[in-house]
């Protein structure tokens, strides 16, 4: 029987086994696992959570690793049910195409593809199209749409026969998967020879910048291995065959940046914009520790200003619920010692209601129930979502609920509340 977790010795990118704690967090269930009982639910196992930089090339990451069929099984999240998502993959296709522009017909590999949202936007442009992603029921579901996708991890033995069966690609894409892979060096070793010599690899990441410059805690789950800045990348790509050629900062995750590289010595030039990001990067001191102790101290006392708050609430019998059963939920929970004052989360996940969350035994209710219930408090765990909630929720406010966001600050939020 496998373990459920191992814990790593070594960098991700360079395999130094210099690796400094810098943000210590207390440790947290998996996200999107729910349970319809209340005894298996409680019964779920919490993880070490734990940030350290290493002191060789500045990469951060968690050292604790779950074991992959654990973490991806009965997997949840799908990217087509968010409209923001889907706007933002149709303006990442094209400019993907606009940088590099296949041949009619060519071949598009895109790695923990999830429902085949992403492909689809090539697809409908006239590009074959393959996914790859071991969530083996959003994979069967995805290729059931007509976005043929492989429930397997991405290996070197993988991509040789994809690319015997297909051919090379044109474009090999990873969109908020890079961070999830623990053996980092076999994904880009795979991806290498996925690719045709003039092709393309596009991957996004959320940022370390944003992170910390925005206290961007719901960033921090399992799935989440690495925390990516550009320097180290640069280095591990550089040993690995691969040249990165062009970034771009986004919006999106409350911030995220989008790389894309070539294999070494390929026909594309290198972008001015990987080399500011760069010098930016030096200047924020991104890749020392005291930055990143910097950020924990912040975070320590955040946890304070919300203990501060919620002090003596269960005597004076204030109620509170939470609101989004989302994959940042478990970690707002875990870091702002929410756990005994969540009496509900609100959410309509056909598969997350009426389903009690794993670890914290937290029933998660439909969210026509704030207003019928109407707790004196909701702590907001969709954070990226906080204004859209706030805004889609003001009947609640009017008769005297309060909306709580986290981060990057403490906000009570009322009916007066300007949001701005």
């Amino acid at each position: 029987m496998k373990k459920n977790s191992s814990k790593r010795e070594t960098c991700r990118l360079c395999e130094s086994k210099k690796l400094d704690l810098v943000v210590p967090l207390a440790p947290t269930p998996l996200a999107e696992k729910y349970f319809p009982d209340s005894e298996t639910a409680g019964k779920q196992q919490f993880y070490d959570m734990d940030l350290h930089m290493c002191l060789e090339c500045g990469h951060v990451q968690l050292l604790e690793v779950v074991n992959p069929e654990v973490l991806w099984d009965d997997y949840t999240y799908h990217s087509g049910q968010t409209r923001g998502i889907i706007d933002h993959f149709e303006d990442c296709a094209e400019m993907i195409l606009k940088r590099h522009t296949p041949d009619k017909n060519s071949f598009v590999v895109d790695v923990g593809s999830n429902d085949g949202s992403f492909l689809r936007c090539f697809q409908k442009r006239g590009l074959r199209v393959l996914g790859v992603d071991p969530a083996r029921e959003i994979a069967r579901k995805a290729t059931d749409s007509g976005v043929e996708t492989l429930a397997e991890f991405l290996s070197p033995d993988l991509a040789e026969k994809i690319t015997t069966q297909h051919g090379s690609a044109s474009i090999v894409t990873a969109f908020n998967v890079f961070a999830h892979t623990d053996d980092l060096e076999g994904m880009v070793r795979s991806i290498r020879s996925l690719l045709s010599p003039e092709g393309i690899f596009v991957f996004e990441v959320s940022y370390l910048q944003n992170i910390i410059d925005d206290m961007l805690l719901g960033t921090f789950f399992h799935e989440h291995l690495s925390h990516h800045s550009v320097k180290p990348l640069i280095q591990f790509l550089e040993r690995n065959g691969l040249e990165l050629i062009d970034l771009q900062r986004v919006s999106i995750q409350g911030g995220s940046l989008i790389g894309i590289a070539q294999l070494a010595g390929g026909p594309h030039t290198v972008s001015a914009s990987v080399g500011e990001i760069v010098s930016i990067e030096e200047d924020r001191l991104l890749d020392r520790p005291e930055t990143l102790r910097s950020f924990a101290d912040k975070l320590s006392g955040l946890r304070q200003q919300v203990s501060k708050l919620t002090e003596g609430w269960a005597d004076q019998g204030i109620s509170a619920a939470g609101f989004g059963a989302a994959r940042s939920g478990n970690t707002l929970i875990a870091q702002m010692g929410l756990k005994d004052l969540i009496d509900y989360i609100v959410d309509d996940h056909p598969q997350k209601v009426n389903k009690r969350i794993g670890g914290y035994d937290i029933p998660v209710l439909p969210t026509k129930e704030l207003t019928e219930r109407r707790p004196d408090y909701t702590f907001i765990l969709a954070w990226i979502h906080a204004k859209k909630i706030i805004a889609g929720n003001r009947e609640y406010l009017k008769g005297g609920g309060k909306f709580i966001v986290c981060c990057p600050e403490l906000l009570v939020v009322d009916a007066e509340f300007d949001l701005k």
